[in-house]
């Protein structure tokens, strides 16, 4: 883990005993000199502080307590969630890996809480920020921030373009990418956003890119005040896995000469994105030519699809199905690829499918707050990313439709039949009485129901909340003839990461007073 290879030179000598006499002591005997440049330079988080430091500094095991008392207070569960976000990118700055998991899954659970009735919105937020403040305090809290105030930026003249942060990202120079990007955040966040493109689409790795989508989110929570603190934690996202990238000795990804000759023939400056939305046939023939071809074959493809006028949404609905077949033909973790809250056979969690649905989604949100140059740019790098997978799932897709063709109960017992299949971990199953239920006319709200429920009790190795959401995103925008699917992946991913309950969930149940 990220946090366990920083450096806690500040816990050593004066560090260390100011940390056991306190900050207030300390100060008295005079011996916090020395951390004076860290407060100078510590991030404040005005009216909201009070709360971010109670995430970061409150024992875990009286976490939920304290966040209940405010909940009864009539503090919002949006305030809590806007402190716990804050709390973390301080805290994590994009650069551990439970740390921006739990990041991600933030928002989702906001958008989960609202689904639920009144009693038990708080559960999903109490869960994620149960998990935040572990990690925050199991990597040092406050004295060990990675996010500290920038001073040294440009007053005036000429903003820094997309391109002058991609050259610092990709020379994995730290210190210049975070003051240029400080120095764009003097100009509309928006158009900020949009130079940040740059080094996001130097490399295809899910986490920085669902990172970038969800820090944009969360800003349509906390605002343009606090949008810089959010979006700089992918900025140093992508430049410590260029450092890595360097230190390891590996290839840099072939997008980075690919994209730049595409862009070419697409000529963003020229054309915009056309409106044709695909007939039925086409989305599903370029949706299989991403799910069967190379990284660069389906990069070629949705270009060429993008030439001849077709949508953004529906080339971003194409990357979607193609993710989607991705984690219905997974055979599940093999013997050695399994582990002890992902055993054999599982699908949930980092796997093939749950992390090519998620980074799909977020590719194909990017595009819809951009401009028209990347929205071009983020269909042929989320083609990219999505392709030249085949070869790590199966053959054959999982036969959840012939399995619901042999089920015998009446279609009213199917969400019933659900549940216990669920309980049971039964993919198949699930899969199959899914696909069943909402072929036979059943409301789709009635499974999302159904399923909602384990997205909120269980863990899901990091991966429950965003994948429930992203399930219900595409949902929601996948044509009626396709959108299915994603249902039915939903519960397949839900029997699998089922039996792996969340830390601190049964602790919320009880100060609620939930049974």
């Amino acid at each position: 883990m990220q946090c366990e290879r920083r450096k806690f030179l500040a816990h050593v000598g004066s560090g260390m005993l100011i940390a056991s006499v306190g900050s207030t002591l300390a100060a008295e005997l005079g011996l916090a000199a020395e951390l004076s440049d860290d407060q100078k330079n510590a991030l404040h988080f005005g009216r909201l502080e009070p709360l971010v430091q109670l995430m970061q500094q409150t024992p875990v095991e009286s976490l939920q307590k304290e966040l209940v008392h405010r909940l009864g207070q009539g503090v919002p569960l949006e305030e809590l969630v806007a402190a716990g976000a804050l709390a973390n990118a301080r805290t994590f700055g994009g650069q551990d890996y439970d740390g921006y998991h739990t990041f991600m899954a933030l928002a989702p659970a906001l958008e989960m809480s609202r689904q639920l009735p009144l009693a038990e919105q708080p559960l999903p937020i109490l869960k994620v920020l149960y998990r935040n403040t572990a990690r925050i305090q199991a990597c040092g809290g406050r004295e060990s921030e990675v996010l500290h105030a920038i001073h040294e930026i440009a007053a005036s003249g000429a903003l820094p373009q997309g391109q002058d942060l991609q050259v610092a990202s990709r020379n994995a120079d730290m210190d210049s990418a975070e003051k240029i990007f400080a120095t764009m955040m003097r100009g509309p966040a928006n158009e900020a956003y949009n130079h940040l493109q740059f080094a996001l689409q130097d490399e295809v790795d899910v986490h920085r890119t669902v990172l970038t989508w969800r820090a944009w989110k969360m800003t349509e929570l906390l605002g343009e005040e606090h949008a810089h603190t959010l979006l700089r934690q992918s900025v140093r996202y992508c430049v410590d896995a260029e450092q890595s990238l360097q230190n390891k000795k590996r290839n840099r990804s072939g997008i980075r000469e690919l994209l730049p000759r595409l862009l070419d023939e697409l000529e963003p400056g020229k054309r915009k994105p056309g409106t044709r939305k695909a007939t039925d046939a086409e989305l599903l023939e370029l949706s299989r030519l991403v799910f069967e071809g190379s990284r660069d074959q389906a990069a070629q493809a949705v270009t060429a699809a993008m030439l001849d006028g077709l949508s953004i949404d529906s080339v971003g609905e194409s990357l979607t199905l193609a993710a989607n077949h991705l984690l219905l033909f997974d055979p599940g973790r093999t013997e050695q690829q399994a582990s002890a809250d992902k055993p054999q056979g599982s699908v949930h969690g980092a796997s093939v499918g749950v992390h090519a649905c998620d980074s799909a989604n977020a590719w194909r949100n990017i595009a819809n707050v951009s401009n028209v140059r990347n929205q071009f740019a983020s269909m042929i790098v989320g083609a990219y990313h999505t392709a030249g997978q085949r070869g790590g799932v199966g053959a054959e897709e999982l036969a959840y439709a012939q399995t619901a063709n042999e089920l015998k109960f009446d279609n009213d017992q199917v969400l019933v039949e659900l549940d216990a299949a669920v309980k049971s971990k039964d993919q198949l199953l699930a899969s199959a009485l899914t696909y069943r239920y909402l072929k036979s006319g059943g409301e789709p709200a009635g499974a999302f129901t159904t399923l909602l429920r384990y997205a909120v009790s269980e863990e899901g190795a990091l991966h429950a909340e965003k994948f429930y959401r992203t399930v219900q995103e595409e949902y929601a925008t996948t044509r009626p003839s396709f959108r299915w699917r994603h249902l039915v992946a939903l519960a397949r991913v839900s029997a699998s990461e089922y039996g792996f309950p969340a830390a601190g969930l049964e602790q919320a149940r009880e100060l609620l007073r939930i049974s």
